[in-house]
């Protein structure tokens, strides 16, 4: 649960030091590409990629030892991390709604943390590694459907894809069970993951640069958390802590409820944003 946590503050905060970055450089103007190249000159942007390569690590190091609910709704709670590095950082003001889901957040994290048990033990059935390939093409489908649409379909459909993306990593990193190069090779899941993976950054880019960020953002944390978190249960084992069940529902509800709240975080927020 701490490499959780500490993948959600990575991620955060690796979001707030990208938009400073990307606000310094974006005052000289230029395309896309010119832009790109004066963020990763300056420590600011180098320093949020570096916290998203160790964010994953944590991730990745999380989904290997708690339940893939935990980590799910943990992950979700990097938009808390973000609104209050912004609030530091970028002098962005919250309101109290905002602030009460910050409380929120963290206290649903408090009960995952005291209900969940282990890591499930269940290598999950032959086709599982096979589901997750084909939800990984399936994600591709549905943002070339999400594509067609305009306005806030767009972004939910789109952020919703993103978010079955992240979700088939969470269960595919599970699935994995040998490093070995040639075992790699031949298994499905890591295909699903790198498959997944991509697709999932290219549809949630899409789904922020043309519509709606609160929409998006909150397609996209119900579908990385509520899907994943199912098959962690029903088929990789994941369990509570004997008699906690009825906890580590209701902290997964909260502080899933509470990152929907700070939705508008999904992007890296600008100064004096209200």
């Amino acid at each position: 649960m701490v490499c959780a946590l500490g993948a959600a503050v990575c991620f955060g905060t690796a979001t707030v030091l990208q938009a400073v970055a990307a606000q310094a450089a974006g005052a000289e103007g230029g395309g896309d590409a010119a832009l790109l190249l004066r963020a990763l000159r300056q420590w600011r942007y180098l320093a949020g990629l570096a916290l998203d390569g160790l964010g994953f690590l944590l991730q990745i190091a999380a989904l290997r030892s708690v339940p893939i609910y935990a980590v799910g709704a943990a992950l979700a709670a990097s938009l808390a991390v973000t609104a209050v590095v912004a609030a530091r950082l970028l002098r962005v003001r919250l309101s109290g709604l905002e602030w009460s889901a910050v409380t929120v957040v963290c206290a649903g994290l408090a009960m995952l943390g005291l209900a969940s048990g282990t890591e499930g033990e269940r290598s999950g059935p032959g086709w599982l590694r096979y589901a997750m390939l084909t939800a990984a093409v399936g994600v591709l489908l549905l943002g070339a459907a999400g594509g067609r649409l305009s306005g806030r379909g767009r972004a939910l459909l789109l952020g919703l894809g993103a978010g079955f993306g992240f979700g088939v990593v969470e269960v595919s990193v599970r699935l994995i069970d040998s490093l070995r190069p040639a075992d790699l090779l031949a298994d499905p899941a890591v295909y699903a993951l790198l498959l997944g993976g991509g697709a999932a950054f290219l549809l949630l880019t899409s789904a922020l640069q043309r519509g709606s960020v609160t929409t998006a953002t909150a397609g996209m944390v119900i579908g990385e958390t509520i899907g994943p978190a199912a098959v962690g249960v029903v088929w990789l084992g994941d369990r509570t802590r004997e008699g906690l069940a009825w906890l580590a529902v209701l902290g997964f509800a909260v502080a899933v409820a509470g990152a929907l709240a700070l939705a508008r975080f999904g992007e890296a927020p600008v100064a004096d944003r209200a």
